[in-house]
């Protein structure tokens, strides 16, 4: 048979079996959009053909990494919302700038972020905004593997009024107009570009819906057949305002309306007492554990711990945009803050948390099937990265090997050289194929420049810490 292409040479780390399934001097074959062999490089290369052979000594072969929650067009505000109290961080921090921004500045922070995301090696995205009906147009045209929704809330348009103790009031017609968005984006795409794109519902969470609004979405879901999305008891305020109006906690709610199953993706849970915690993660759903990101807007950590000992599903997410999109700082931070809070170094080993990145995450939104190892008949997503740089030597190969360390401790994300999803190039030679990085950014940057000429003229803006501090020297 010949293929289209057979990667030879290298270190092909596969992520089948309970470890991460190394084999040290490996190949992996593609045809058409789909792994067509992996094993020992004189075997692969005995047994097929390929149009074109790409030499991978010195270099490392991993499925693409899987982003389980992530905001793309959150990008627009890249760390203007930080180092604040958590009480105050979405009011009085991320929501104001977000509220000044508009459509087209979110769709160009989209693509940057996606492209940002690319360099690091992220294959697959659990894409979770509004508009989406139109972002995602930015993964159909960058090749990027996209699971997306839209986030429904039904907050009021200006949230300068909000007072987190109190209830928030809702405003129905802003529910309905991004649960159409999200219904129009769920008919339009799902399982579209040979199932590249696939979407779910996202109500943004139990306490920015009302309960009639939660009910209309899981009928919606159910109808459609797809997925959820939604943060779960990510802040004290949640659990507030959800007994305020309800009076239930987030959890409770949602059981009683039936979202609790595998098609669910929870994200953070933070707040969550262990007897929440152990529900959902015995009821089929998964949980997406964004580190970087509750650190730094919380101070906290989420039970990915204690969710994945009750048999439970965890992926990693770098969530927003607090400091970057990268898979290689959420491995690295991930596990070196579970070491920390258990005074334990044997807690989540670099080869855990490489499967939380892959195969464990791909698990978590429903598509291990699909992707998340490189296994023959899988969807052919994968990155290559260089070994030669001086941070990733000296390389151990036996009796100890030390590459799955320094992938996940050392290596900074700079050193993938290519990215493929379904059997296509999408980057290659540190090169984005599929679109215009400084044109992307040209954009984002005129959108900021006139975001902060809109804010500025805010009288209510100059009470925000963040600019108080801008002001007074301090940023």
């Amino acid at each position: 048979m010949t293929l289209d292409c057979i990667i030879h040479g290298g270190c092909v780390v596969t992520m089948e079996g309970p470890g991460t399934g190394v084999i040290p001097r490996g190949a992996v074959g593609i045809k058409a959009q789909k792994i067509a062999a992996v094993g020992e490089e004189e075997e692969v290369l005995s047994r097929y053909t390929a149009h074109r052979y790409i030499p991978a000594k010195g270099k490392a072969v991993l499925p693409g990494f899987v982003n389980v929650h992530m905001h793309t067009g959150d990008a627009i505000v890249r760390s203007c919302a930080q180092d604040i109290p958590g009480k105050i961080w979405r009011f009085k921090g991320i929501l104001p700038l977000l509220g000044v921004a508009g459509e087209e500045d979110f769709l160009a922070a989209s693509r940057l972020n996606i492209m940002e995301a690319i360099r690091s090696g992220i294959t697959t995205f659990g894409d979770y905004y509004s508009p989406m009906a139109r972002m995602v147009e930015n993964h159909v045209k960058l090749g990027t593997r996209a699971v997306v929704s839209g986030m429904v809330n039904e907050l009021p348009p200006d949230v300068s009024v909000v007072e987190v103790d109190q209830l928030i009031p809702l405003e129905p017609a802003v529910g309905e107009k991004k649960l159409s968005d999200n219904r129009k984006l769920v008919e339009q795409y799902h399982q579209s570009f040979g199932g590249r794109i696939t979407c779910r519902y996202g109500p943004h969470s139990a306490a920015m819906c009302s309960k009639e609004m939660l009910e209309e979405i899981k009928r919606l879901a159910d109808q459609a057949d797809v997925g959820l999305f939604i943060h779960l008891v990510q802040t004290k305020e949640e659990i507030t305002q959800t007994e305020l109006r309800t009076g239930m906690r987030p959890v409770a709610l949602l059981d009683s309306l039936g979202y609790l199953n595998r098609k669910l993706l929870a994200a953070h849970m933070t707040y969550a007492s262990m007897e929440e915690v152990k529900k959902v993660a015995q009821s089929g759903a998964s949980l997406a554990l964004c580190a970087t990101s509750i650190s730094i807007v919380r101070g906290a950590l989420p039970p990915a711990q204690e969710f994945a000992s009750f048999g439970g599903r965890v992926g990693l997410g770098t969530d927003q945009v607090c400091n970057g999109t990268n898979m290689f700082d959420e491995m690295k931070y991930a596990s070196m803050i579970h070491k920390y809070k258990n005074h334990d170094a044997t807690m989540m080993p670099s080869w855990k948390i490489l499967r939380m990145a892959t195969i464990e995450a791909a698990d978590a939104l429903g598509m291990a099937d699909e992707i998340g190892s490189l296994r023959e008949g899988k969807k052919a997503d994968l990155l290559v990265m260089d070994l030669s740089a001086p941070h990733m030597n000296p390389i151990y190969e036996r009796p100890i090997r030390n590459l799955i360390p320094n992938l996940v401790y050392t290596a900074r994300g700079h050193e993938v050289e290519s990215v493929m999803v379904d059997g296509k190039w999408i980057m290659e030679d540190r090169q984005i194929l599929t679109g215009d990085e400084k044109e992307t950014i040209k954009e984002v940057n005129q959108a900021a420049d006139r975001i902060a000429g809109e804010l500025g003229k805010l009288p209510w803006a100059k009470e925000l810490p963040l600019v108080q501090w801008t002001r007074e020297g301090y940023y």
